[in-house]
């Protein structure tokens, strides 16, 4: 993740003491908090934007110093001592409402951790389970997340090994928050991470973008859209294990949930410093979405997705990918939407359907609060 945009931050006087022993220089800060002239934490720096990317370079990686491993993937790769990799990741899930058409917190929490784990090609294969519940929450709601949760991991083949349970004063939660962890172990050969994004190589999307958000929207604020738009959560381990089937040298993988597909292509771009071109034609947004996102001054690119994937592979591999894909029940409407290129690095744009170009920036905060 990087800093972008050109907003000034504020800089504000070190304390005259600093706790002794807490590892902090805060003389030698080079932009101290608050970030973006805020003095707290705002909704946006949950939003997988460049708030979010501000908040982790400028105040996460230098509070913890030597001891962060940085890569700032969707999990961390860790050899152990037969030179064995495993992928280990962790998530909380707050998503409001807690129920939503086509699934609910329990499965999200499980079908999240479970992808996080696959975009580095890792085999799922334990998690972890930890509750923070609001006094005066249903057990009936409790007992049916906890339901979706089994029905979710017995589905994509994870167990459920350890976990804990809290509970806060009514009125200091939302009824029911999910963290889980996993780990998976990355087969032979496979090397899979946002740097290695090339000039050339294509850009494949697994399916629909923008369903979750406008799903959870909708059920949250009421909103009718002439249809029922559901979720597309989902675990995508089996697809990333029929495009690894091809042969082909994936070089990325992306799950794009906070911040959409704009979000997770700008840090692609900014880590391997490559241009993304994409074709904003062959985007596929539902009419339902793009409906949604005209009338609330939405871009379809910056919403939440919990069931699609990004690949970037190598152009001589495109077309095999791409059928394994389409030949796969989550993915039958993948399609190439891009390409990486050489100009513009760091950059994504879209071409549009009038032959012009717009730049496809990182969302600074968050369009849909509370979607995962």
């Amino acid at each position: 993740m990087t800093e972008t945009g050109t907003e000034t931050t504020n800089h504000v006087p070190a304390p005259a003491t600093a706790p002794a022993g807490n590892g902090l220089d805060f003389e030698n800060w080079a932009c101290p908090v608050p970030l973006r002239a805020t003095p707290a934490v705002v909704m946006g720096h949950g939003g997988g934007g460049a708030m979010s990317a501000e908040l982790v370079e400028h105040l996460f990686l230098p509070a913890y110093g030597s001891a962060a491993a940085a890569e700032l993937g969707d999990s961390a790769v860790l050899t152990v001592g037969d030179g064995t990799r495993l992928a280990f990741s962790t998530d909380s899930f707050v998503v409001k409402p807690m129920f939503f058409p086509g699934g609910s917190i329990g499965d999200l929490a499980v079908n999240g951790t479970v992808n996080d784990l696959a975009m580095s090609g890792a085999t799922p294969l334990f998690m972890s389970s930890a509750f923070i519940l609001q006094e005066g929450t249903a057990l009936t709601d409790l007992g049916r997340i906890a339901q979706d949760m089994g029905a979710a991991a017995r589905a994509a083949g994870v167990r459920l090994v350890t976990g804990d349970t809290k509970v806060v004063d009514s009125g200091s939660g939302d009824g029911v928050y999910i963290n889980t962890s996993g780990i998976g172990v990355i087969p032979a050969g496979v090397d899979i991470g946002p740097r290695r994004a090339a000039p050339g190589d294509a850009v494949l999307i697994s399916g629909d973008i923008g369903v979750h958000g406008v799903a959870v929207m909708s059920s949250r604020d009421g909103l009718d859209f002439g249809t029922t738009v559901e979720s597309d959560t989902a675990a995508l381990h089996g697809l990333v294990a029929a495009m690894l089937a091809t042969g082909a040298d994936v070089h990325v993988l992306r799950d794009p949930t906070r911040g959409g597909v704009a979000a997770s292509l700008n840090e692609i771009a900014t880590a391997s410093r490559v241009g993304v071109e994409l074709i904003e034609r062959d985007l596929p947004v539902p009419d339902t979405v793009r409906d949604a996102c005209s009338l609330l001054g939405l871009d379809p690119l910056q919403v939440a997705n919990e069931g699609k994937l990004i690949a970037i592979v190598p152009a001589d591999s495109a077309d095999r990918v791409l059928a394994a894909l389409t030949e796969h029940p989550l993915g039958r409407r993948a399609r190439r939407i891009g390409t990486c290129v050489t100009g513009h690095p760091g950059m994504v744009v879209a071409r549009t359907g009038l032959g012009g170009t717009r730049v496809v920036g990182l969302p600074v905060g968050e369009q849909l609060p509370r979607i995962c």
